[in-house]
């Protein structure tokens, strides 16, 4: 008997599953709110050199900011300079009588940078990080390393707890990451400096990433292969509720710090839910710990309404399982290199992640040009999900999970293609073309996230999720900087996250399909499907092996 069998004996897809996808919809709805924070979080208003007051003899302000402020090539007046002196404009007296010599207008301007900080238009945003520090200008490249910074400790954290989880269990440590990303976040809030602000930033990024790794191999391993595609689906709606929710949050709360408030204090319920969410008994079992998956499994049959009674599910078969499944050794991150199919596995899905992230994040990050205000473009970016997701549920269950992947990569790295081509003249063009991105790129990131869960074998497959989660942090780490590219070239950073979407493409054909597959539970069930030698071996699902 495998697990699956003993899972179709206590119900693989009823109300004790249903209870823990709600469970764990909390996560997902808080991820995107913190990873797309920065839209709003670092969000730069229209700002000018702080100038003295105007003279009480001259009435027009524009002429007063002409005689200061320098105009950039696009006609612009400029947010980063200033003359060091007034400058005579054609019709006007600035002064009612002489100047003094130290007032005396120059033939020819100079210009200093801001030497007494900036004026910030607050009709949008009454504070962000960049008027709270001036991270604007000169500085402006430390607001976007903010990002950088975050996706950095998502990298870090995605390692930790990919390692962790496999060698102390999922619950424990899901409850490690409420209680880290509660206490990071509130210290986040309470930043005083740029550098507290940095520091606390990246660590809740490792604290987060306890919920990217835990969450949907937790749900996974509790549902049987029929259900797997549309729970998976089902949960991963709730991250595009979550990028919904911040744009109304956005909108409603204008200042940084009780922005940042309102999306960190959810995690205390989190924690109190805890209490009910389960261990998954798979992991158990391949710990030996026979008698806390027995406990699991006859809770999920009750829920069910299939009672087996401890007859009818006995601890000596589950022993069984178990010696079959039972890890020698603490899992490694060596060991999913070790083997050459498992090698192959990890390698694609490296890049593919890469791939998946770095666009997605490009094109998510990136709301200006689209002839929308900010909130507006959030909504819009989150709706385009939707149908994004009902896609998916279509596309994985027919064409399986290697052609929708590698199909909805296509499609992203097409749309930002197009926009290229497209006019910035053309406003309804570029903002069509800019929400099909989006919705293609979220489409790759929901696939994969599901693809890559039964790619690998139970005992590795929370340190896989965390290599290539890591991976993929490392894209939407620098996603944001990609964005400054634009100072090389404006269209640099599109051709980028379109280039790099359309090679994670490419390389998602080269892995295995697992439509309609049994979750692979060793190494071995992995390394004995041998590569397919033609389409008909392809399609055979991976079976679960028993010693």
């Amino acid at each position: 008997m495998g697990f699956e069998e003993l899972l179709h004996k206590v119900g693989g897809f009823g109300p004790f599953q249903l209870r823990n996808v709600a469970l764990l919809a909390l996560p997902r709805v808080l991820l995107p709110m913190h990873f797309l924070l920065p839209i709003f979080l670092a969000a730069v208003p229209a700002h000018r050199c702080a100038l003295p007051g105007v003279p009480a003899n001259f009435s027009h302000q524009d002429e007063w900011l002409e005689a200061h402020l320098p105009r950039e090539p696009d006609g612009r007046l400029s947010s980063c300079l200033l003359f060091t002196h007034l400058q005579a404009l054609p019709n006007t007296t600035l002064w009612g009588g002489g100047q003094s010599p130290g007032e005396q207008l120059e033939d020819e301007p100079s210009t200093v940078p801001c030497p007494q900080g900036w004026e910030y238009d607050h009709s949008e945003f009454s504070s962000t990080i960049a008027t709270e520090w001036d991270l604007v200008c000169e500085q402006k490249g430390l607001n976007r390393a903010t990002s950088t910074f975050f996706f950095a400790g998502v990298l870090v954290g995605a390692v930790a707890f990919g390692y962790l989880s496999d060698r102390f269990g999922r619950r424990r440590l899901l409850l490690v990451a409420y209680v880290s990303s509660l206490v990071l976040g509130l210290a986040s809030a309470a930043s005083v400096s740029y550098t507290m602000f940095a520091i606390t930033r990246t660590l809740t990024g490792t604290a987060l990433a306890g919920f990217t790794i835990i969450v949907m191999p937790l749900e996974l391993e509790w549902l049987d292969v029929g259900h797997r595609t549309v729970a998976g689906v089902l949960s991963s709606t709730f991250w595009t509720g979550g990028v919904m929710l911040l744009a109304l949050v956005g909108y409603l709360i204008r200042d940084w710090r009780w922005l940042l408030l309102a999306v960190t204090l959810p995690c205390a319920p989190g924690i109190l839910s805890i209490w009910w969410v389960p261990e998954s008994a798979r992991w158990l079992l391949t710990q030996g710990r026979v008698e806390e998956a027995h406990r699991y499994l006859l809770r999920c049959a009750r829920l069910n309404g299939r009672p087996l009674g401890e007859d009818g599910l006995s601890q000596e078969a589950l022993s069984k399982v178990a010696a079959a499944e039972r890890v020698v050794r603490t899992p490694s991150y060596l060991d999913l290199f070790r083997t050459p199919r498992l090698r192959h596995i990890s390698l694609c899905c490296m890049v593919v992640w890469f791939g998946v992230n770095f666009s997605y994040y490009g094109v998510s990050l990136d709301v200006s040009g689209l002839g929308l205000n900010v909130y507006q473009t959030q909504l819009l970016f989150g709706a385009v999900e939707l149908p994004s997701k009902l896609l998916v549920y279509l596309s994985v269950r027919h064409a399986g999970r290697r052609l929708t992947l590698a199909g909805t990569l296509l499609g992203a790295a097409l749309a930002l293609g197009f926009r290229l081509l497209v006019s910035s003249e053309v406003k309804s063009w570029s903002t069509a073309l800019a929400v099909m991105g989006k919705g293609f790129s979220e489409a790759a990131f929901t696939t994969a996230y599901l693809f890559t869960s039964e790619l690998y074998p139970t005992v590795l497959r929370q340190t896989g999720m965390g290599l290539t989660a890591l991976v993929g942090r490392l894209g939407g780490s620098l996603a944001p900087l990609a964005a400054l590219l634009d100072g090389v070239w404006l269209s640099l950073p599109k051709l980028a996250y379109g280039g790099i979407a359309l090679l994670a493409a490419c390389t998602a054909l080269l892995l295995p399909e697992t439509k309609q597959a049994q979750l692979p539970e060793t190494i071995q069930d992995v390394e004995r499907k041998s590569a397919p030698s033609n389409p008909q071996e392809e399609e055979m699902p991976m079976k679960q092996v028993q010693d």
